[in-house]
C-alpha cells in the first residue's frame, strides 16, 4: 500500500511503525508541520490495558516505554486542608517528549519517510495519489473541516478554562488539589511522569477565571511556543502552598476551553480520521495519546486483516466506535462534574473524595472495595455517621425520612404505567404487580400515574382516582401492602395533557386512538407529534376545573390510605407541558417567562398540598431537561425545583425528557443522576428536602455509589423491578446483609440465602504461599519514588 499520514503525533507515528512491521513493503510518508523537537505538553498517562496492547503489537516500543515509566497506584485528594489517599488504582506515565522521540526513532528504523517542518500536500492531491490517507492532524483537523459533509463533525466547547503546565516537583501519586479561593474553586490535576517532573494542569470554571482576573490576557494572541506568562505568574502566587517552593514549567502554556469532538463518520472514501481529529475525551479521565495509539493499533490490524480499504476502514470504525463512545460517556460525566465542582465545596472530605473518584461512573463502591478496602469501609462508616445511623448496613439499607414518612431503606419502585386498568379501575393485576414489589423489599412502592379524570388518562388502560370505585380498589391494594409488608406506598397523580387519548403501549406507544378517543388539552394548541391530536388550549375555566379534579383525587388518595403523594410534572404530561417552552406558547400570565410557566403547576401543587394531610409528604416529579434545543435546561430545572420546594414539596423526583418527540437524550448508565445531583446540592440538601434519582440504574453497586457520593437520597428503579420483583431482597443477600432495611416476610424467609449453584460447594486447596489478602494489601499503596526510579518502592 501507498499510505499518506498527515500529523506526526503519537497516533500517526505509531500507526506508521505498526504498518511497516506488518509489511515492510508498504510505502509510507508522514508529514508534520512542526519540527521534530517541537513537543507540547508534559506527561502522558496509560492504562495497563493499553500497555498490554502495545506490548503485543510492538515489543520494542513497549520495552523502551516500560523503562521510562513512572508507576504508582495512589491518588491523593487535597481538600479542606486534608489529604485523603486512596490506593489500588494503577497508573503509568512518561514524558510526552520521550514518547515522541522513541516513536520517531522507531519509524526511521523501519524506513518510514518522515518529513518534519513540512506542510502536507493538499488533501485532494493525497486522496488521488495514495491508497490510504490518515488524518491524524489533531483537534483542529483541516482534513476533517474539508470533508465536513462526510464526517459530520460535532464540536462541543465546554465552560471550564484550563492550562497545561509542569512542575519540577516530582509527585509521589496522582494529585488533585481542590482549592477554595476568594474567587471560587480552582483545581489542579497533577501526576509524575519521570524522576524529574510532573504534569500540573490548572482548571476552573470560566466564571471563576473571570473573577480572578485571568481574562486580562484573553485578547492577546500568543505565537506557537509562547506561554501566557502573566497568568502563569498569578498561578504561581495562588498555588504557592501546593508548589512548596518548586517551579512552574511552561511549554506553549495558555488558557484553553476543552472541546469534545465527535464525528458521525470517521471515513471519506480512502481518507480516515484518527485520534483527536476523530474524537476527544476530557483529560480528567485519561489521555488523548492513549486513545490515539489504541486507534492506530486497531486500524493497522483491520487493514492487515481485510482484503480492501473500504472493508478495512468499516471494520476499524465498527471496532473502535463503541470503545470510544464508552470512553466519551465517562469523560463527559467527568468533565461535567469538574464544571460543577464548586457545588461540593462544603461536602465532608471523605464523601468528597469518594464523589470525585466515582464521578465518571467507571469506579463504584464495590470496585473501590477491591482496590482499597480500607478506604471503602471508611466511606461506609462516614456515610452512616453523617446521618446518625448504624455503620453496619450498606447505604441502600439505611433508613430515610421524607417529610414525616419513615422509610426502612432507600429503594423506591418507580412509577410505571401498566395500561391494565378497566375504566380507570385497578384490579388484580395491580395488586399482584405492586404487592409483589412491596414483598420484594423496597422501602417505597409507587403507583403508576393515577389520572385525575377520564379525559386525563393517557390510554384507555390507565388507572384513575376520579370515582369511588377506583378509590375502593386502590384501598384494597394499599391495605395489602400495609398488612403484608413493611413497605410504604405512594400514589402519583397526573393528567396526560396533550399526550392523552393514545393507544396502549404494546399497540403503539404515543399513537393516537383510532376510535373511542377523547379530547386532549394543553397549555397551547400544539400536538405532541404530527400524528397526535391537536389539544384544546386551556382557558381559565378549564384550568380551574383540572385543579379541582386534582383536589378530589387527593382526597380519595387519603381515603385509600396512601402514605405519600407525588405530583407528576414531568415527561410532557399536562403540568410538564406548562413548564416547557417547547409546548407552552401562551402569551398570557401562564406563558412566556419561566416564572409564568410555573404558575399553573404551582397552583395545582398548592391545592393538592392543602387537601393532603399535613403529616404526609407530597413530592414532585420533574423533567430536569427537555433534551431539545429551545427547551428547558438544567439551569431551568434548578429554578423549577426551588419553586416547588418553596411551596412545600418534601421531595423531588428527578427524571428528564419525554416532552417532545424530537428530543435527543444522552442515554447511558445512570445518565439522569447528574441532574438529580445538581438539584440536591443547590436546592434540596440546604432545604432538608429529599431527592430521588431515577434512570438506567440497575445494580446495587450503582445505588450505593450514588448514595455514598451524596448525589441523591433515594433511588427509584423501574425496569429492574420488572426483571426481578424481589430485587431489593436479592441485593441484600448478595451483600450478605440481614437487618431491618431488608426484612423477608416469614413466608419467604427460607429463601433469604442465595441458593447454591454448580460447584459452589467445592472446597478449594491452598495453592499459594501468601494469602491473597496479604498480596493485595502490599500492592494497594504504591507510590512513585524518584530516588529509585529504576524500581518502584512500596511505601507502607
Amino acid at each position: 500500500m501507498k499510505i499518506a499520514i498527515v500529523g506526526g503525533g503519537p497516533g500517526g507515528l505509531y500507526f506508521a511503525a505498526l504498518m511497516k512491521q506488518l509489511d515492510p513493503s508498504h510505502d509510507i510518508t508522514l508529514w508534520e508541520r512542526n519540527a521534530a523537537s517541537d513537543t507540547f505538553g508534559f506527561g502522558v498517562v496509560f492504562s495497563d490495558e493499553t500497555l498490554g496492547g502495545i506490548g503485543n503489537a510492538d515489543p520494542v516500543v513497549a520495552e523502551y516505554m516500560s523503562r521510562r515509566f513512572a508507576r504508582w497506584s495512589d491518588i491523593d485528594i487535597h481538600f479542606q486542608d486534608q489529604m485523603i489517599t486512596v490506593g489500588g488504582q494503577g497508573f503509568a506515565a512518561m514524558s510526552r517528549k520521550e514518547l515522541l522521540e522513541l516513536l520517531q526513532r522507531r519509524c526511521i528504523e523501519l524506513n518510514v519517510d518522515v518529513r518534519f517542518s513540512t506542510l502536507a500536500p493538499a488533501i485532494e492531491e493525497l486522496e488521488a495519489n495514495y491508497d490510504l490517507v490518515l488524518a491524524a492532524d489533531g483537534i483542529n483537523s483541516q482534513i476533517r473541516a474539508t470533508y465536513a459533509e462526510s464526517f459530520k463533525p460535532s464540536l462541543d466547547p465546554r465552560s471550564n478554562k484550563f492550562m497545561w503546565l509542569g512542575t519540577d516537583q516530582v509527585f509521589e501519586a496522582f494529585k488533585f488539589f481542590v482549592k477554595e479561593t476568594e474567587w471560587g474553586v480552582m483545581q489542579i490535576h497533577g501526576y509524575p511522569y519521570s524522576d524529574e517532573g510532573s504534569t500540573f494542569i490548572v482548571e476552573m470554571h470560566q466564571d471563576v477565571w473571570h473573577a480572578a482576573g485571568f481574562d486580562e490576557t484573553a485578547n492577546e494572541v500568543f505565537p506557537p511556543g509562547v506561554s501566557d506568562e502573566k497568568s502563569i505568574a498569578k498561578i504561581r502566587e495562588i498555588f504557592a502552598e501546593e508548589l512548596d517552593g518548586y517551579e512552574v514549567l511552561t511549554n506553549n502554556s495558555k488558557w484553553i476551553n476543552f472541546t469534545t469532538v465527535r464525528n458521525e463518520s470517521w471515513r471519506h472514501n480512502n481518507v480516515v480520521l484518527l485520534g483527536d481529529a476523530a474524537h476527544t475525551a476530557h483529560f480528567s479521565i485519561g489521555s488523548g495519546t492513549k486513545l490515539a495509539m489504541e486507534d492506530s493499533l486497531a486500524l493497522a490490524a483491520c487493514l492487515h486483516e481485510h482484503p480492501d480499504i473500504e472493508s478495512a476502514l468499516a471494520a476499524y470504525e465498527a471496532e473502535r466506535r463503541p470503545v470510544v463512545a464508552s470512553t466519551q460517556r465517562a469523560a463527559q460525566a467527568s468533565l461535567e462534574w469538574f464544571e460543577r465542582i464548586g457545588q461540593y465545596k462544603d461536602q465532608d472530605p471523605t464523601q468528597f473524595a469518594f464523589n470525585l473518584l466515582t464521578r465518571s461512573r467507571r469506579i463504584t463502591q464495590e470496585n473501590l472495595r477491591l482496590r482499597d478496602p480500607e478506604f471503602a469501609d471508611a466511606v461506609d462508616r462516614n456515610f452512616a455517621a453523617s446521618q446518625g445511623l448504624a455503620a453496619t448496613a450498606p447505604a441502600m439499607f439505611q433508613p430515610f425520612r421524607v417529610g414525616g414518612l419513615e422509610l426502612k431503606n432507600r429503594i423506591v419502585v418507580s412509577p410505571m404505567d401498566m395500561y391494565s386498568a378497566v375504566d380507570g379501575v385497578p384490579g388484580d393485576f395491580h395488586k399482584v404487580h405492586l404487592g409483589s414489589k412491596a414483598l420484594g423489599g423496597a422501602g417505597l412502592v409507587m403507583t403508576e400515574m393515577v389520572c385525575v379524570s377520564e379525559a386525563g388518562r393517557i390510554t384507555p388502560g390507565c388507572s384513575g382516582l376520579y370515582n369511588d370505585e377506583q378509590r375502593d380498589s386502590w384501598k384494597e391494594i394499599v391495605d395489602f401492602v400495609h398488612s403484608s409488608s413493611t413497605a410504604k406506598i405512594g400514589a402519583q397523580l397526573g393528567h396526560s395533557g396533550r399526550k392523552g387519548s393514545t393507544k396502549l403501549m404494546w399497540e403503539g406507544i404515543d399513537q393516537p386512538l383510532e376510535s373511542g378517543n377523547w379530547t386532549a388539552v394543553g397549555p397551547s394548541a400544539l400536538p405532541y407529534s404530527p400524528e397526535n391530536q391537536t389539544p384544546v388550549e386551556l382557558d381559565r375555566a378549564g384550568m380551574d376545573a383540572i385543579t379541582a379534579e386534582f383536589v378530589v383525587s387527593t382526597v380519595r388518595a387519603e381515603q385509600a390510605g396512601f402514605d405519600l403523594l407525588e405530583i407528576h410534572a414531568a415527561h410532557g404530561y399536562l403540568l410538564s407541558s406548562f413548564l416547557s417552552p417547547v409546548s407552552n406558547k401562551r402569551t398570557d400570565e401562564y406563558g412566556g417567562s419561566l416564572e409564568n410557566r410555573l404558575r399553573f403547576p404551582l397552583e395545582v401543587f398548592d391545592a393538592v398540598r392543602a387537601a393532603w394531610p399535613a403529616s404526609k409528604p407530597v413530592t414532585v416529579r420533574i423533567s430536569a431537561t427537555d433534551w431539545i434545543e429551545g427547551g428547558n435546561t438544567s439551569d431551568d430545572s434548578v429554578t423549577i425545583a426551588k419553586a416547588f420546594v418553596e411551596h412545600g414539596a418534601a421531595g423531588l423526583d428527578i427524571s428528564t425528557g419525554q416532552v417532545a418527540k424530537e428530543e435527543k437524550p444522552a442515554f447511558g448508565r445512570s445518565y439522569q443522576t447528574p441532574f438529580a445531583d445538581r438539584i440536591r446540592q443547590e436546592v434540596a440538601a440546604p432545604a432538608g428536602v429529599a431527592v430521588i434519582a431515577v434512570g438506567a440504574i440497575s445494580s446495587y453497586d450503582d445505588v450505593n455509589s450514588i448514595l455514598l457520593a451524596g448525589r441523591a437520597d433515594l433511588i427509584a428503579l423501574g425496569r429492574t423491578h420488572l426483571y426481578d420483583p424481589q430485587w431489593t431482597l436479592h441485593a441484600a443477600a448478595e451483600q450478605e446483609y440481614q437487618g431491618p432495611g431488608a426484612e423477608w416476610i416469614p413466608q419467604f424467609r427460607a429463601g433469604r440465602r442465595k441458593p447454591p449453584s454448580s460447584r459452589t460447594d467445592a472446597v478449594r486447596p491452598r495453592l499459594s504461599l501468601l494469602k491473597e489478602a496479604d498480596i493485595e494489601e502490599a500492592n494497594t499503596h504504591l507510590r512513585w519514588t524518584p530516588a529509585s526510579a529504576a524500581a518502584s518502592v512500596l511505601v507502607k
